[in-house]
């Protein structure tokens, strides 16, 4: 599904951007319900980029990537947490590039998430290339969702990616 969302681009920098895990829900601008195997997903895009909230039999998971005021974990590389019965997996990478390359770019993403029946992608008024797309998938047993952030003012492209899943237990020696 693709949307315009209806406000002013509030993300001005990649480098803005927090993440954060169980916060409550934020007011979104687009949402997406997905019934994914017994798992309920709510993929949000907000005026300030992304949440995602993930709920099944074992619990429950938000996860936030945004410009969050007075936030003071930026965006990590790489994470790696347990979360009750789940694993969660998340990592994050900026990729910057010519105006030619980002306008490409940023077409193929659009147009991969807006026909996807688990993908969500908002512009933003002022520029096409201004945007936040999400896909959701589950495969065996995880769920795993895969966000894009464009700053065309920048020609940076924020890409994350995210695994949920029931934690193995150790195998016994």
């Amino acid at each position: 599904m693709l949307t315009t969302l209806q406000t002013a681009y509030s993300d001005t920098r990649a480098a803005d951007l927090a993440w954060a895990l169980g916060r409550e829900p934020l007011p979104a601008l687009a949402v997406l319900d997905l019934q994914l195997a017994g798992a309920k997903l709510q993929l949000r895009l907000l005026g300030a980029s992304h949440q995602v909230l993930l709920e099944e039999d074992r619990g429950s998971c938000s996860e936030t990537v945004a410009c969050i005021p007075g936030s003071s974990t930026p965006l990590p590389l790489g994470v790696a947490k347990r979360l009750g019965d789940w694993e969660y997996e998340f990592a994050a990478r900026v990729e910057t590039l010519s105006e030619g390359s980002f306008a490409g770019r940023a077409q193929e993403l659009l147009a991969l998430v807006a026909d996807h029946p688990h993908g969500l992608a908002g512009t933003f008024p002022g520029s096409p290339h201004a945007f936040t797309a999400m896909l959701a998938q589950r495969t065996e047993g995880q769920v795993r969702w895969r966000t894009w952030h464009a700053y065309p003012q920048e020609g940076q492209l924020v890409a994350t990616r995210t695994r949920v899943g029931v934690r193995m237990p150790a195998p016994a020696r």
